[in-house]
């Protein structure tokens, strides 16, 4: 089943006063489907960040459309966009975005508080998380008392609790040491294959290399795809460098 649909997407950001047009998005079309995990690569300035904050309903289309499970998100009201992403996306970021005056068990319950959710149900979604997620101990510690790894995963926590039908990742490993880096990503596919729809934006070749699909971005356009298929994670590296090198020197594109 087709869970994001995303078609002809165009975004022109016009300069202060009007002077300059900037098409950061320029015809973009796919889907992804539900349980699928796709990791989305280009270069820096290739129109990467405009697409991801567009799905994630922090900016509005020039034109085109963005639709998940049949809802269309550049057509929700103002007032609708927050409830909206806190009840269906869940969010990873490469800085974490956890509250230092919160403990992390705070942090996990904040987008539950806001839904309104009791104090009985937000604990009884979060002990299996936090077990599963290993931060079980960590609970009542504060970001500062705490690695990156185990603030990445109290993030990934705290963006599963309201069992998102999509989770946005931005750059996740992008703070992470290479210790740090494995163990997030094999989080990442162990929630995919518990049925947990994952999109990612890496400058990493290892980060999407654990993903079953990889898009290319170039000068506001997918410009290529990979899929993983059966191929080993050392073999999807290799061809994700191969493509991104035929990116960056011109080379002609496959299909």
């Amino acid at each position: 089943m087709t869970l994001l649909e995303v078609n002809n997407l165009k975004k022109v950001y016009t300069t202060r006063f009007g002077g300059n047009h900037v098409q950061a998005l320029s015809n973009v079309t796919f889907s992804v489907e539900q349980g699928e995990y796709v990791a989305i690569m280009g270069e820096s300035g290739s129109g990467k960040t405009t697409l991801l904050n567009t799905l994630a309903a922090l900016d509005k289309p020039t034109s085109g459309e963005v639709l998940l499970n049949g809802k269309s998100l550049p057509d929700l009201k103002e007032k609708e966009i927050s409830a909206f992403r806190r009840d269906n996306l869940g969010f990873v970021f490469q800085d974490f975005n956890l509250l230092d005056t919160f403990s992390l068990k705070d942090n996990i319950f904040l987008p539950l508080v806001l839904s309104g959710k009791t104090y009985d149900e937000m604990n009884r979604r979060l002990q299996p998380l936090a077990a599963k997620l290993g931060i079980l101990e960590l609970l009542e510690k504060y970001p500062y008392e705490v690695s990156g790894g185990q603030k990445q995963r109290a993030a990934v926590c705290r963006a599963l609790i309201t069992n998102p039908q999509l989770i946005l990742a931005d750059e996740p490993t992008g703070a992470l040491d290479s210790r740090a880096t494995d163990g997030l990503l094999r989080i990442f596919s162990e929630i995919n294959e518990s049925g947990q729809t994952i999109l990612m934006v890496t400058h990493s070749i290892k980060a999407a290399s654990s993903a079953k699909r990889v898009l290319f971005i170039k000068d506001g356009e997918i410009y290529h795809q990979l899929y993983k298929g059966s191929s080993s994670t050392e073999t999807m590296f290799q061809k994700i460098s191969d493509t991104l090198t035929m990116i960056a020197t011109g080379g002609a594109r496959n299909e």
